[in-house]
């Protein structure tokens, strides 16, 4: 089931950011960075992200287990744990995440993630060409979901 995170379970989804961020940056990021990822940390960026009009959802199956943010047509944060992987949560929170979009589908992904990007092109998103470097080899790159 998927529904907006609640004001009591914003604890679950903070925990969830971290140790999936942290999972899915290591060997990117260095170990001191990673471990400031903590839950405590999570939680104080989903409510900004809450604050600037992003709407939080968790997808629970017994317990939670993935979230993901919608802004406009922009979708973020789209994590699921670990252990969760591969197991379709990702894709019903991709297919949940683009029938909240108010436009086409729009998404960030860092060029060495590709699990990520394998999910989303399996999709249909496309890269559009838009990135943001982070360094002389990481950087991310916008993908588009073409609804016509």
């Amino acid at each position: 089931m998927i529904q907006p995170v609640t004001a009591a379970q914003l604890m679950q989804a903070a925990a969830i950011h971290a140790e999936s961020w942290r999972d899915s940056h290591r060997g990117l990021c260095s170990p001191a960075f990673l471990a400031q990822h903590t839950p405590q940390r999570q939680k104080a960026y989903l409510e900004a992200a809450i604050a600037g009009g992003a709407a939080l959802y968790m997808l629970t199956d017994g317990k939670p287990v993935g979230i993901v943010t919608v802004r406009g047509s922009c979708i973020e944060n789209l994590y699921v744990l670990p252990a969760e992987q591969n197991k379709g949560y990702g894709s019903r929170l991709l297919e949940f995440a683009i029938g909240q979009c108010s436009g086409a589908p729009t998404l960030w992904v860092l060029n060495t993630n590709q699990g990520a990007r394998r999910l989303y092109e399996r999709r249909g998103f496309r890269v559009t060409g838009q990135i943001v470097r982070h360094g002389d080899d990481l950087y991310e790159q916008e993908f588009r979901l073409d609804t016509n």
